[in-house]
């Protein structure tokens, strides 16, 4: 590929269009970025991204945008070799052989959607039906109830619309496949997601923009904790870095990170920051929470994670916390949608009372009509902070 030659940029448009772009533009040799249609950076930023590229990363390669943990722009490179491996590995670990179909309800520029579904479905010849998702809930589940043996990926945070949307006594017992990932995983759920899924396995996938995207697989009837994520895939290490970080090697991940006009290249045997702090826990591994959402306020160690879990014990509509400083210390404040009435509030007071010591609960929770989402179907901490539509319904005194 000449160094001259621009590399091809897919624009999302609607995921019908875009398996079919994007089978097009895996079967040509150039390395192509695919990117939301609406996204923080242009064509021009992207071109550039691309044009430092070295020869060998212009064939063979692919790269989706991400803005990760800090918030800059950056296109991370895929070899696709390595990712078809990948989807191999998942086939086999969620044992995939009988599933026909996969329904997308996501978009598939979230490397979840994209690796999970539509290249999985690509290298073993299974169908891809397109849906907007909740967005177009009729199509949804009509997809869902006409597919045959399927695969759904869904996000936890979707749950609590997807339980609005859903008619009465709905049930999809086609889908045999379900998976959730890209943040907490909805381990109360399970018993209502065993009705509406009669003949689903559950999987709780964990992973990581820079692992492209899949780190650990685990079945959700392997542990009772939702914290619990598994053994590692063959192919991928893990270790706890300082500060408790959690790192990885994989097979299968990023070769490199396109910043604007600088391409960092990744060692094959380099050790990389999931993001996450976690822990060695028996047979597999255990998530403390994400970096930013472990952190000390007045000599307390606070970890979000833990404090949403005991939400989740007694509440099942949308919850979610972002933080602010308040006197120079951190504060977390807790937001749920809809607005919970009083015998509600008090039983999640009454949870963080029989949990956790006093300085350890939020500053404030607040309600609102919907919790604002992210395209990838996860809560917009920043969005959330500005949302105007928030009201308090209980605070800390003093």
């Amino acid at each position: 590929m000449s160094p001259d030659c621009p590399l091809p940029i897919l624009r999302a448009t609607t995921p019908r269009a875009d398996v079919s772009r994007l089978d097009d533009a895996w079967g040509a040799a150039a390395t192509f970025a695919y990117v939301p249609e609406q996204c923080p950076v242009g064509d021009d930023w992207l071109a550039g991204a691309l044009a430092h590229l070295p020869q060998d990363l212009r064939v063979g390669h692919y790269a989706l945008l991400t803005s990760g943990s800090t918030g800059q722009p950056k296109l991370v490179i895929g070899r696709r070799s390595d990712t078809e491996a990948l989807t191999r590995v998942i086939h086999a670990r969620q044992g995939l052989q009988s599933v026909q179909a996969t329904v997308l309800a996501l978009p598939l520029t979230y490397s979840y959607a994209f690796v999970n579904q539509w290249l999985w479905a690509r290298v073993h010849g299974a169908e891809v039906r397109s849906t907007l998702g909740l967005a177009q809930p009729r199509v949804l589940f009509e997809a869902l109830r006409e597919s045959g043996p399927s695969m759904l990926c869904l996000v936890g945070a979707q749950l609590p619309l997807l339980r609005s949307l859903l008619p009465a006594g709905e049930r999809f017992a086609h889908v045999h496949r379900l998976n959730f990932a890209g943040g907490a995983f909805p381990q109360n759920e399970l018993s209502w997601l065993a009705e509406v899924f009669p003949q689903a396995a559950v999987f709780n996938n964990y992973g990581c923009t820079e692992a492209l995207p899949r780190l650990c697989i685990r079945a959700a009837a392997d542990s009772q904790d939702p914290a619990w994520i598994g053994k590692p895939l063959d192919g991928v290490d893990l270790r706890v870095g300082p500060a408790d970080a959690l790192q990885f090697r994989s097979a299968y991940g990023a070769v490199a990170i396109a910043e604007g006009a600088g391409v960092r290249r990744l060692a094959e045997d380099a050790w990389i920051d999931t993001g996450d702090a976690g822990a060695q826990d028996g047979a597999g591994w255990r998530l403390l929470g994400r970096q930013a959402e472990v952190f000390k306020r007045y000599g307390e160690k606070v970890s979000l994670p833990e404090l949403l879990a005991t939400v989740r014990t007694c509440w099942s509509g949308g919850a979610a916390f972002y933080v602010e400083q308040s006197t120079g210390e951190p504060a977390h404040v807790l937001a749920l949608a809809p607005a919970p009435d009083a015998n509600q509030l008090r039983a999640i007071l009454q949870a963080f009372r029989a949990r956790h010591r006093r300085p350890l609960w939020p500053a404030r929770i607040e309600a609102l009509p919907a919790l604002p989402l992210s395209a990838n179907g996860k809560s917009d901490a920043r969005a959330l902070a500005a949302d105007p539509s928030r009201s308090v319904a209980w605070r800390q005194i003093g």
